[in-house]
């Protein structure tokens, strides 16, 4: 009997099972794919000899996670490559907004509203470490509660209200409105305003890195250190009973809610099943990939020097996108996320060739093919970009949730991130990654601090089974409802 078995290997499944593995225990992950990973995966998707990213393509969570930063895992063949940028924000009728590491260099960009912005990052940037240690966990008293006070306040605002109010121009306003746009919520909402400044200040701290060879390299850094500590690793072992679960003392999963519901429903109390069943996952995704002859011709050539560009115009246009996709819709001009990997790693594409990666936010479950429109948001800032497409490869929700059932309707981040389901994930309890059976815990991006390559949510949750493993006999009878 194993101390542990983990079910699912992306980034917090691995984490969890590492972190178990270095404190001793005896562990064993489950992956129903032939390779480990989850979203953390990378494959030849249009033409032989392009390798692009299936989920995760930038990593500023990866590169900053206090917990993977703890790992020998440049050891295990994990090199991040930086770019001089890592956000390009273009703009009609002028340059472009840079977010670079240096905070004076990207205030330079943002013309009457460059001292607002030294004033609301300057204050973070002297212990960012410590902030993003209180950030990155569970509800709790803050190690650190004046800098969390200055960061917290301001967040607690939605970013439309809150931009508006502290910047004048068009430029800090929609560079700071598209890392909202990575919560995928309403920008009306409130805690979007701290998304956009946990972003901008990860920006801040280290320029977004890609992978040297694919995301891919991340989930194969951490199995070799797994198996380096002595944990297995067994794929090709899809868990969808209880009976596939070999015999441990606890179990961990890097699920959703409504997975670890359908397995353990039997030995769970109803009424917590119920309120896992009614866990918000959000809107979902749709994803582009392209094989290119050259590089993404933008009009604003600096744009070439950033991992990543948010092609969405303006606050209003941004916000007003989002807010599409929340009341069900489609919207003409969506935002959209580009990664520009192979532009910093040329072991991405052959020789003069590149790779594209895209997504915009639909709803959830949507079959619609989002092709024109976000071939035409990108148009409109790099005019001729649909001349160097050689071929492209088109993700539905369906098809994203079929490949990793983590992203129930195409939802990539875990679940709903707003004021209460960001405190309360899965459901509320002291311990979100404990439930009320001692032997069971839930370790995903449905847990604090939610989604993003980064493991934190892991970590605690091997926190939290590993308290359990201290009270628990050795030797246990198996999990079988009743």
């Amino acid at each position: 009997m194993d101390d542990a078995v983990v079910v699912g290997s992306g980034p917090n499944g691995l984490a969890a099972a590492v972190e178990l593995a270095r404190g001793g225990a005896s562990v064993l992950l489950l992956e129903a794919r032939d390779e480990v990973g989850g979203g953390m995966r990378s494959a030849e998707l249009t033409l032989p000899g392009f390798v692009h990213d299936v989920c995760s393509g930038c990593h500023p969570m990866a590169v900053l996670s206090l917990f993977f930063r703890s790992l020998p895992l440049a050891q295990h063949g994990l090199r991040w490559i930086h770019p001089s940028a890592s956000v390009a924000h273009p703009l009609d009728g002028e340059p472009a907004v840079l977010l670079r590491s240096s905070l004076d260099d990207t205030a330079r960009e943002l013309n009457e509203d460059a001292d607002s912005y030294r004033n609301l990052f300057s204050p973070l940037l002297k212990k960012p470490y410590e902030l993003l240690a209180d950030l990155l966990g569970p509800l709790r008293f803050p190690s650190h509660p004046l800098l969390m006070a200055r960061f917290g306040l301001p967040g607690l605002l939605p970013a439309v209200g809150a931009l508006r109010a502290r910047f004048r121009g068009v430029r800090a306003r929609a560079v700071l409105a598209g890392c909202a746009a990575h919560s995928i919520l309403p920008l009306e909402r409130p805690l979007t305003a701290a998304v956009a400044m946990i972003f901008a200040l990860t920006a801040h701290i280290e320029d977004w890195p890609v992978a040297a060879g694919g995301s891919r390299s991340i989930g194969r850094a951490l199995a070799s250190y797994l198996s380096e500590l002595g944990g297995r690793i067994e794929t090709g072992r899809y868990v969808r009973r209880l009976a596939d679960i070999p015999p441990a003392r606890v179990v961990l999963f890097d699920t959703s809610p409504a997975q670890l519901a359908d397995v353990c429903e039997t030995i769970l109390p109803p009424g917590y099943v119920r309120r896992l069943r009614r866990y918000r996952y959000g809107p979902g995704a749709f994803k582009l990939d392209w094989a290119l002859d050259g590089p993404i011709p933008w009009r604003d050539p600096r744009c070439l020097e950033a991992s990543t560009v948010h092609v969405g115009g303006t606050l209003e246009e941004i916000a007003a996108a989002e807010a599409a996709v929340w009341r069900g819709e489609h919207s003409e001009r969506p935002f959209v996320l580009v990664v520009q990997q192979s532009q910093f790693d040329s072991s991405r594409a052959p020789a003069g060739k590149h790779t594209g990666y895209a997504y915009c936010h639909v709803p959830a479950g949507s079959n619609v093919d989002c092709t024109a429109a976000i071939e035409q948001q990108i148009e409109r800032f790099a005019p001729g970009f649909d001349e160097r497409i050689l071929a492209r490869h088109k993700t539905f929700t369906a098809d994203l949730e079929r490949d990793n059932p983590n992203y129930v309707g195409g939802a990539i981040t875990g679940g709903v991130s707003d004021l209460f389901q960001f405190f309360t994930r899965p459901v509320a309890r002291l311990d979100p990654y404990s439930t009320p059976n001692p032997r069971l815990f839930l370790c995903s991006a449905s847990t604090p601090p939610g989604g993003g390559v980064h493991g934190m949510c892991g970590y605690f949750a091997a926190q939290s089974a590993r308290r359990s493993l201290d009270k628990l006999p050795i030797v246990l009878p198996a999990l079988v409802g009743s």
